[in-house]
Parts: C-alpha cells; sequence; structure tokens
C-alpha cells in the first residue's frame, strides 16, 4: 500500500479540492496543494488497509486489492469526495457514493466486514490533522478554523454526542428487533424477531382523504345495500375515487422515487409502526459493507419527540436525535450534512399519539419545515386515519396511502411463519397451525379481525392453548390474560426477581387485571384525558400502593413490591412501557382503551355501591360525554360488547337508544356511527328487532337529508 500511495500523490489533480479550496479566501501554492493531496491519499490506503486487515484478510488477499484500490482513486467521482475532507465545515464524509462508485467500477468485491462508515469517519479526523499540522494550510483555512474551534468548545461545555452509525444500528436491532408481545416460552419468544415475521401488506392510494368514507361499518353498510335502501351506485360515488385505486404493495411505495413525502395511514394495529421498524431494521440489519449503500434510517416516534419538544429539551428533529430520549444519539452537525446530501430515509411514526391539538400542530409544522429544509430526504408519516387532517401535509407534497388489512395470502404466509418459528414440535406445530386456519376459515368474525396483524398475533399466541373467541372483547380480554399469565409461568419456573420470593402475597392474574384496569381509569380522569397515553410514576406507584394495602399487605412491603410490579409489567408482560421521564405508557393503546372499557363496565356491575355507577350515569357520564370524541370510540364500542354480553338486552338497547334519540345538525350526526358502530358489538342482534330497524331508518335517512351530501365531503 505504501508503494501505491507514492504513486498516487504523483497524479495530483485538480479535482481532488475543487469543492473544499473553492470555499477558501485565496488557494495555496500548489506544493502545499501536492504535500496535502499526498499525506492524505497515504491516510485513506493506511486506513482502507486495516479495513481489510479487520476484516481477517490475508496479505496476500490485501495484496490483490492494490490495482482495484488505483482504479478507485484515480477515478474523478471519488477524487472530490476524497478532497472534501479538507472543507473545514465537512462534518461526515459521503461513504455511500464511495461505496456506490467502488460498485460502478466493477471492482472485487468487499468483505462483509468492510466499514466504509469508519473508514471515511477516521479518514475525515486524519485530514482535519493535516491542515492544523501544516502552518501553511492553517493560514489558509484560518477563518474556518476559528469557527471550527468555537464549534468545539460548545460542544465541549456539554457532553459531545459522536456519531457512531454502528452503535444506532445496535440500537434499532435492540430496540425494535423482536415482536413486542412476549409468548409463553420465553425462550421461545427470544427467537421470534419482527425482522422475520414481518408481512407487507397492500396500500391503496388516497388522493382526496375523506375521513367519513371510513366511518360506516362494513356490516351495516352491506345490509342497507343488500336491503335497497341504499343504492350501490350511490355507495360507490362517494367511494368511487378510493375504491377504483389500484392495491401497491406497500414495499413497492416506499421504495419508490416517485413518492418521496408520504403518508400512510390505518386502523389501529393495522401494522403501521410494523412498517417503519422493519424499514429500520433493514438497514440495521445489513453487512457493514452493504449498510452504506443504504440511506441511513432516522425513526423518530412522534409521542417521544412531542413530549421531549414540549418539556423543553429540544426545540426541533436535529435537536431530538442530538440530545433527546432516543435508543441512540446521533450528533446534530453530522447528521445535518447526512440529510443535506439525501442520504437518509426519516420515518415519523405515530402522528395520531399527539394528542394536544397545538402540538400536534406544532409537529406538523415541524415536519414541513424539515421536508423544505432537506428537499432531497425521503419522508414517511404514520398515523390512525381517524381524526387525521390531511389538508397541510397535503399541501406540503405528502402522498396519502391507507394501508389495508391483510389479505388471505398473507395471513397463511403469517400464521405458517409464525407457527415456523414459534414451535419445535413438529406434530404440535402443525396441529396449532391446522387450528387457527380452521378458525380463520370457519368464522367470518375471526376471519375479519385476522386481517389487522396486531389482533391475529393474539391470535397466534391464544391459540397455543385454547380455541379462539369469537367477539373482539373476549379476544382483547384472552390476549391480556396471555401476556399477564407470563408473570404467574415464570413464577412456577422460578425465573422471577428473587426480591418477590420473600414477600408471602401472591399477585395473581386478576390482581393484574384490577390494577391496569386502574392504571387506565387514572389516564382517562386526568388533564388530559384518553388523549394521553401517559401516567407518572409517581401517580401509577401510588395506584399500585393503594392498591396493594386494601388487600392487606402493610405499608413498607406494598411500597417495595410497587416497584418489582412496574418492573414485571414493564419488562416480562410487555403490558407497560417506560417512555423515559419517569413517565409510563401502555405498549399499545388498544390495552388502554380495553381496560377502560372493562373499569366502567366493572363500576356498572357495581352500580347501588359507592363505586358504582348507574345505567343513567353511564348514559349521560359516559356515552353522552364522549359520543362524538374520535378518541373514545374504540372505548365506547368495547364497553357496549362487555354489557350486551353479560346483561338483559333492555340496558344496550337504552344506550344505543340514547345515541339515536340526540338531536341531529348539521354538524353533530356522529352519534348515529357510533350507535351503528354499537350495534355492531351486540353479542346476540337478532334479538334486537326494533331497534334494528329503527337504526337503519336513521342511517338512510342521511341520504335524503340536504346537508348529506356535504358531509361526505
Amino acid at each position: 500500500m505504501q508503494e501505491l500511495a507514492i504513486e498516487g500523490a504523483k497524479d495530483y489533480g485538480k479535482e481532488f479540492f475543487k469543492n473544499s479550496l473553492g470555499k477558501v479566501l485565496h488557494l495555496p501554492e500548489k506544493d502545499v496543494q501536492k504535500e496535502a493531496y499526498g499525506k492524505a491519499m497515504k491516510e485513506f490506503l493506511e486506513l482502507f488497509q486495516q479495513q481489510l486487515e479487520m476484516a481477517d484478510l490475508e496479505d496476500d488477499q490485501i495484496k490483490n486489492f492494490e490495482k482495484p484500490l488505483k482504479t478507485f482513486i484515480k477515478d474523478d467521482q471519488v477524487k472530490p469526495i476524497l478532497g472534501d475532507a479538507f472543507d473545514i465545515d465537512c462534518q461526515i464524509l459521503d461513504t455511500l457514493t464511495l461505496a456506490q462508485s467502488w460498485q460502478r467500477l466493477n471492482l472485487s468485491p468487499l468483505p462483509a466486514k468492510f466499514n466504509w462508515e469508519k473508514l471515511g469517519k477516521f479518514y475525515l479526523r486524519k485530514t482535519q490533522e493535516i491542515i492544523q499540522n501544516s502552518e501553511k494550510l492553517r493560514a489558509v483555512f484560518l477563518v474556518k478554523l476559528q469557527n471550527k474551534d468555537s464549534q468545539n468548545i460548545q460542544e465541549i461545555a456539554g457532553v459531545k454526542t459522536d456519531y457512531n452509525l454502528d452503535d444506532y444500528a445496535e440500537g434499532l436491532k435492540k430496540e425494535y428487533g423482536h415482536l413486542k408481545l412476549e409468548f409463553l416460552d420465553t425462550t421461545t419468544y427470544e427467537q421470534i424477531k419482527l425482522w422475520r415475521m414481518f408481512v407487507p401488506q397492500n396500500v391503496r392510494r388516497c388522493k382526496q382523504f375523506i375521513p367519513q368514507l371510513y366511518e360506516l361499518p362494513k356490516e351495516v353498510l352491506q345490509e342497507l345495500v343488500d336491503r335497497g335502501e341504499i343504492t350501490q351506485a350511490e355507495l360507490q360515488r362517494k367511494r368511487q375515487e378510493y375504491v377504483n385505486e389500484k392495491l401497491d404493495p406497500v414495499l413497492n411505495i416506499v421504495n419508490s422515487s416517485e413518492y418521496p413525502r408520504t403518508v400512510i395511514l390505518g386502523d389501529p394495529g393495522a401494522g403501521k409502526s410494523s412498517l417503519l421498524q422493519y424499514l429500520a431494521l433493514n438497514w440495521a440489519e445489513k453487512e457493514l459493507s452493504q449498510r452504506v449503500l443504504l440511506p441511513l434510517p432516522l425513526l423518530i416516534e412522534l409521542r417521544i419527540y412531542a413530549r421531549d419538544k414540549d418539556e423543553k429539551k429540544c426545540k426541533n428533529i436535529l435537536e431530538f436525535f442530538h440530545q433527546g430520549n432516543l435508543i441512540c444519539h446521533l450528533n446534530q452537525l453530522a447528521l445535518d450534512d447526512k440529510l443535506k446530501k439525501g442520504q437518509a430515509l426519516v420515518l415519523f411514526d405515530g402522528l395520531d399519539e399527539v394528542f394536544n391539538p397545538q402540538l400536534r400542530q406544532e409537529i406538523v409544522t415541524d415536519i414541513k419545515r424539515f421536508s423544505i429544509q432537506y428537499p432531497q430526504v425521503q419522508i414517511i408519516v404514520t398515523s390512525r386515519w381517524l381524526g387525521y387532517k390531511a389538508e397541510e401535509l397535503n399541501h406540503a407534497g405528502f402522498e396519502h396511502f391507507m394501508i389495508q388489512d391483510l389479505d388471505k395470502d398473507q395471513i397463511e404466509d403469517f400464521i405458517k411463519r409464525w407457527h415456523d418459528l414459534a414451535f419445535e414440535n413438529r406434530d404440535d406445530k402443525t396441529q396449532k397451525q391446522e387450528r387457527l386456519q380452521k378458525a380463520i376459515k370457519e368464522s367470518k368474525a375471526i376471519r375479519e379481525l385476522a386481517g389487522n396483524p396486531l389482533l391475529l398475533t393474539m391470535m397466534a399466541i391464544l391459540n397455543r392453548t385454547q380455541e379462539l373467541p369469537r367477539d373482539r372483547s373476549k379476544l382483547y380480554e384472552k390476549a391480556s390474560e396471555v401476556l399477564l399469565h407470563q408473570w404467574d409461568f415464570e413464577t412456577k419456573e422460578g425465573l422471577i426477581d428473587p426480591e418477590l420470593k420473600k414477600y408471602l402475597y401472591n399477585i395473581d392474574l386478576r390482581d393484574k387485571r384490577d390494577i391496569l384496569r386502574l392504571v387506565a381509569s387514572a389516564m382517562q380522569a386526568g388533564e388530559k384525558g384518553l388523549d394521553a397515553n401517559l401516567i407518572y410514576k409517581e401517580e401509577l406507584e401510588n395506584i399500585l400502593t393503594q392498591y396493594l394495602e386494601g388487600t392487606g399487605i402493610n405499608k413498607r412491603d406494598a411500597s417495595d413490591l410497587t416497584d418489582l410490579i412496574i418492573k414485571q409489567l414493564r419488562y416480562r408482560n410487555f403490558i407497560l412501557c417506560s417512555l423515559g421521564g419517569n413517565a409510563f405508557a401502555f405498549v399499545h393503546r388498544t390495552f388502554l382503551e380495553y381496560f377502560c372499557a372493562c373499569e366502567f363496565y366493572e363500576r356498572f356491575k357495581n352500580r347501588g355501591f359507592p363505586d358504582g355507577i348507574t345505567l343513567e350515569e353511564l348514559k349521560t357520564k359516559v356515552f353522552g360525554e364522549h359520543y362524538s370524541d374520535p378518541v373514545w370510540k374504540e372505548v365506547l364500542c368495547l364497553l357496549m360488547g362487555m354489557l350486551s354480553a353479560e346483561f338483559p338486552k333492555e340496558v344496550a338497547e337504552e344506550l344505543i337508544n340514547y345515541l339515536l334519540d340526540m338531536e341531529e345538525t348539521y354538524k353533530k350526526i356522529s352519534h348515529l356511527f357510533l350507535a351503528a358502530d354499537c350495534y355492531g358489538e351486540l353479542r346476540n342482534q337478532s334479538i334486537y328487532v326494533e331497534l334494528s330497524q329503527r337504526l337503519l331508518d336513521s342511517l338512510q335517512s342521511l341520504t335524503s337529508y340536504r346537508y348529506a351530501g356535504n358531509y361526505f365531503k
């Protein structure tokens, strides 16, 4: 390599410095440029050789790279990139173009462990040393060096944030590599990685996003069509543009240069977050020599970014990566350089989880500003469709796509992958797989639920030990039992925290469900209500301590047990998760909604007692106050399903009739849609003959109202 460095130094050309020296006040003498070029080539080739050695290549194998390297360093596209290291403003080297150039020149394949990012990082550092050690070069770059020193002093004032992409990749794998639902067998669960389980869905483009097109339940719409009370043509007119859009595989869309700005919309649990995590893991799981060829995925969970921004921990997205609550920080100056070159894929996950309208507006503005600041960067945003407003991101050039349910083939693909990974016993695997497939095939309700990736995952877990339930509230109940049962299982196997063994009180499934109901109740009763899937540690500890003391545990033991229970619910049960800053949340909002509905159900069961709630209060205080709030829709629907399963039909009838009796105005007809959704939750609809007819009449009447057409605009 030394001979190659000497030969390379003789081949000095002006292309090397054409970018970096174009920004200085006066050019250094030719011999100074040539000397700097020679030293830079020597450093680059030595660092290149180090990468080959670290990849465990023998000396004779390394020697085979001399000819390809000679071609490489003479390339007109490579020279200016290596020369960019002499630009004092350069934060990171364009290693992506270097790696692509190596492939473009069809040079010898590099070993899998070859790390272009590290080579670029150390080469940049060496060239800065060349400038510092040369009196003539220092004179040329004097002003910029002073600014650089000032910047370094500012960073030293705090802890300097590194730009280590290897650590970032490991952080992504650690944080998102495994499914967030724990299997009963922990050793098996460790093998079930999102990377291997992800089944890409289809999406449909929404040229003009109209949320009202999706609000009517499919069953009610189809019933209206079948009865001839709304024509297929009329229904088609309202949904024509959306339905006529062709289905595209979601990976085709996100990998297409045709859509540099996209919003992926979908139902709760539809796989929006899994999609972004998969895209990030697709980069992190690659070999080092391949990773550099891909854009850097920057995954931002917007609920965490919003909280940091609200608490003044960061001002913008770059600062968030520099110092926010992230798995791994990335230096914002280096990141800015990467973004300006368009070598990143920015993934904003969960806009719907920013519930404060003002803060959500700030986040949307941040995303728009970010897209303008870095026009070459691809950006993907995800959100639930319910409550989403498309106008601003539409105007900013974002295309909207609705993620579709898993189709028959995708469901079968998921089930096969799951059982291949989760079961070692072949006979057991076959029996369980066939049982789940049979349940989905024979039950329309389960088949519809199976299109949702979250619910299908729950079904797969539940299918291990028992037949599937036939309604959604029972599915959530059974799914939560599977997760919470993990603690009981580990207690028997001796895997639980040894600190718990010294306490005589056994925390069972019922205790854990009661605790989570109280946590959900506290969240909905808080200042931000159900808008925030968040509870601070102090309040969570108070809930647990009071509950444990109520069971007869002394105050000291209750306080000690509280920390252990939080630890178990977080690390082992995957029900709660830490958001940092002493804040906790349900892992998935579905569990918040389910346990909140359970709390109202239990309070209605206890009507007549101090903590009970009457039917009148259920109507006016629960349904009456929240019927128009989209955040409450799922809670109210789940609650209706629970009530209809356990109480006389008059309870459900009175609640739905209460919704139908509400005054209808131009802006407020959401009570009708909620009534239809609640009707869909009833266990035995055949006994609600009069209610069914009244509901259908009410929905049919929408088409004749003079404002009905405007509602669907």
